[in-house]
């Protein structure tokens, strides 16, 4: 083992912190079965002086969410010296940062849908800031995951609803159109597709409710689609990830899909849920490897990502 003591790093001080525990016992399980000293981390304010105390040789990080998959977990982890799962400080702040990345989509020419932000000034105006934007919309913090948050738009009273709940979690709120078809997600490892998941919400929408609570969405893994469709939703995954520069470790990247549109990329998660119900175990549950085997991939995979140099005062 290139690493013998693993610190997981969990729950955290963000709305996600439920999930992010779930995820982060189950990481601990299948690693010490795997014969790691697995040394959990309940995340909050003094975890700095936790880090220094705890004496480990990497961190996994099953943090979800702001703070700890929006670069300043992995900000303080380079300053510690401990290498850590996942996406480095820079793509971890992109890829959590909603409308950066649709900006850097746009500049690679990935596919992705319309949108425009709003923050809580633009409220009074909301009607004219929409114009001919149409409808239906999705509405999601700038800056959140796991659907936090977010919600469907059907009409300008239901916008501005949406909008202003969106707002309770974050400085600007995100309007998409709405795209029709198929909710899937891939998964990757190291820049390369594992595998599609699609998912059937017995909701009208994929939100928090769909993605945790009891039979709350369907899953279909290989999805319900022609094999020459699946590369193409590959490539264009694979695609999203290396605009924000995600090739590090294994993220997951969310998208809709219907035969007018084609793929249409929605957001790059760099640390994806890790619970009985996630979505990246079941893409690699269905191409042979198992949920240990998964989270030792990840755990082989951790790195620092800025180097140090003895500097020397110039002459």
């Amino acid at each position: 083992m290139q690493y013998r003591r693993v610190g997981i790093l969990m729950g955290g001080l963000g709305p996600e912190r439920a999930v992010s525990l779930r995820s982060g016992q189950a990481v601990q399980t299948a690693l010490k079965g795997r014969g790691y000293e697995v040394v959990p981390i309940d995340v909050d304010h003094q975890l700095d002086q936790t880090l220094r105390n705890a004496q480990i040789d990497v961190a996994f990080n099953a943090l979800h969410g702001p703070y700890g998959e929006d670069g300043c977990v992995q900000g303080l982890l380079e300053l510690l010296r401990i290498p850590y799962t996942g996406a480095g400080v820079m793509v971890s702040a992109l890829c959590m940062d909603k409308l950066k990345s649709k900006e850097l989509f746009k500049v690679h020419d990935v596919p992705s849908p319309k949108y425009y932000a709003v923050q809580s000034q633009d409220l009074p105006t909301l009607d004219a800031r929409h114009g001919d934007f149409g409808f239906p919309v999705f509405v999601k913090p700038r800056s959140q995951g796991s659907s936090v948050g977010a919600g469907r738009a059907n009409n300008l009273q239901e916008l501005r609803a949406t909008c202003v709940e969106a707002l309770r979690f974050d400085a600007f709120a995100l309007v998409e159109q709405y795209v029709p078809g198929s909710e899937l997600t891939v998964g990757l490892l190291d820049g390369k597709a594992l595998g599609i998941v699609e998912i059937v919400p017995q909701s009208e929408n994929y939100d928090y409710r769909a993605k945790y609570g009891a039979n709350g969405s369907a899953y279909f893994c290989p999805p319900r689609l022609p094999a020459e469709t699946q590369a193409h939703i590959c490539n264009c995954a694979e695609k999203a990830a290396a605009a924000l520069d995600a090739t590090q470790g294994a993220p997951r990247v969310d998208l809709r899909w219907n035969a007018e549109d084609g793929p249409q990329i929605m957001e790059v998660n760099t640390s994806p849920g890790m619970t009985a119900t996630s979505l990246l175990p079941k893409v690699a549950a269905a191409v042979g490897m198992d949920f240990g085997a998964l989270c030792d991939a990840i755990l082989q995979r951790a790195q620092l990502n800025v180097q140090t140099v003895a500097w020397q005062e110039p002459l």
